[in-house]
Order: C-alpha cells, then structure tokens, then sequence
C-alpha cells in the first residue's frame, strides 16, 4: 500500500488565495480584458472576479464562446436572438445574460416582434415535453391511436389533427392520442401555436434555427424534439453550418455556473 505523506498545513491567507493558474500583471490583465471585450462585447464582476483569480481560464474562454459566434452563416442578428432564446428559456432564466443579448440584438437589427416571437417560440418548448409523455401514458395505458374507452364509451376522433400535424411535425402519434383524450387541449394548443405569435417576426426557417438552438442546449436537451426541429429547418432551406452554429452557442451558457462560482469566491475573500 503506497503512503501519502501529509499536506503541510496552509496559513488562513494561502487559502484564501489559492493557486489558480497564475496572476497577471496589469499589463497582461488589460491584454486579456480587451481579448474578452473584443470577443464577447461585455464585461461584468464575474469575468473581472475570473481577470484576477484565473486570468487564463478568462483568455480561453472569450476564443472558445467567441468562435461560434463570429463563424458561420448566421447573421449577428440571429445569433444574439438565438442567446436570448437560450436565456430565457425556462430551462436556463438567466436575467443578466438576457438583458446583454436582448439589446444587442436590437442594436444590430432585431425588430420587437422578432424578440417576442423568440418567446413564443420559448414558451412552446413545453408541448414537446406533453407530446412525448403522451405517448408514454398512452403505451402503458393501451390506447388505441383512433379510439379511447371512457366509461365504456367510444369516442370518435375529432378534425383538428390535419392543422396539429403542420404545427407540430413527428408528433402524429401524440396528436391522434390528444385529439381522442382532450380536444379541447389539443384546440388550445394550437391556438396558442398559431395564432400566440406577433403579427410579423421571424421567418419560418429562422424559427427553426432558433427551435434547434433550444432543444439541442444542454439546459433542455431534447433528442426528438431537436431531430424534428433539425428535419424542419432543413425542408426550409437552412443549411447544415447554420444548424451547426446553432448547436454550438449553446455550450458555452455553462459558464454562467462559473460566474456564479467566481462571483461567490471573490467575495468571500473580500470578507477575509
């Protein structure tokens, strides 16, 4: 059995700073703070809390967030819609994140009704998770897709599954279940599908890039839905190194769980 000699005992200040990969000068902090602000067009306590504590950590991710968003054919409009789609998901409801990109993307051109068709496309997130638990209950309840027994009754299929199908593709076997068990759900929904959205807004391939943006983020991955989202906007005409871009911007949203951590650190080490 191999034995591990003991960690000499560090003082109250070594704790408090500990080795993080290297402080920088001045200079080399104002290098990397116009790095970051070049690649990412902000700047926040977080990122000043990561300059001081880890200043390479910082350098490397302004190139790695960067990248996606200066590469590809989206246009800086859709790629600031697509952060604050990403933003303000329920998934994710990062406030800071989603005020910084909002007003970028009217800075670069965005309409309101582009921003708030973004968020009827981020309040619909919800159906796919219905329309997959539906077909769950329906296999372990045996449901039949034409017909369910209620109290010894049948009750027939109603009409709406035509306009369900053209609002909510790959979803055929759900709908046929919904329109049998809660038509009056199913009529809801596509209300609020078709009729929830401004009158002008996005163009229909653009809110199929941003419905992949959406279910392809690791806050709310979703393989079926983002499979039919990806199966759309191709049939639209979006290229695949646009849908590429798309899945990319949203790796990079975890660093908000280091901006909390960095935050945190630094001001418990400014109670010390």
């Amino acid at each position: 059995m191999t034995r591990h000699e003991p960690e000499p005992a560090r003082s109250p200040a070594d704790a408090a700073q500990p080795d993080t990969g290297g402080r920088a000068g001045p200079g080399e902090r104002e290098r990397i703070k116009a790095h970051f602000m070049a690649e990412r067009g902000y700047w926040r306590p977080w990122t000043e809390a990561l300059l001081v504590h880890n200043p390479a950590f910082l350098e490397r991710y302004a190139s790695y967030a960067g990248h996606p968003a200066r590469h590809g054919p989206l246009s800086e409009r859709m790629v600031e819609l697509i952060y604050v789609a990403l933003d303000a998901s329920a998934t994710h409801l990062f406030g800071a994140g989603l005020r910084t990109h909002m007003e970028r993307a009217l800075a670069v051109g965005a309409t309101p009704a582009d921003i708030f068709d973004v968020l009827h496309l981020v309040t619909a997130q919800g159906l796919d998770a219905v329309c997959q638990s539906v077909d769950i209950l329906a296999s372990e309840a045996g449901w039949q897709a034409a017909r369910i027994e209620t109290a010894g009754e049948s009750t027939p299929v109603s009409q709406p599954r035509e306009r369900a199908r053209r609002l909510l593709p790959g979803r055929n076997a759900a709908i046929d279940h919904l329109a049998v068990a809660d038509p009056g759900y199913l009529e809801a929904m596509l209300d609020f599908l078709e009729q929830g959205r401004p009158g002008t807004g996005l163009a229909p391939v653009e809110r199929a890039i941003v419905e992949t943006a959406l279910h392809a983020c690791f806050t709310g991955f979703d393989p079926a839905a983002l499979r039919s989202a990806v199966r759309g906007a191709l049939d639209l005409g979006a290229s695949d190194r646009a849908l590429l871009q798309a899945i990319q911007l949203g790796a990079h949203l975890a660093v908000h769980g280091a901006a909390l951590g960095a935050g945190t650190f630094d001001a418990l080490v400014e109670r010390r």
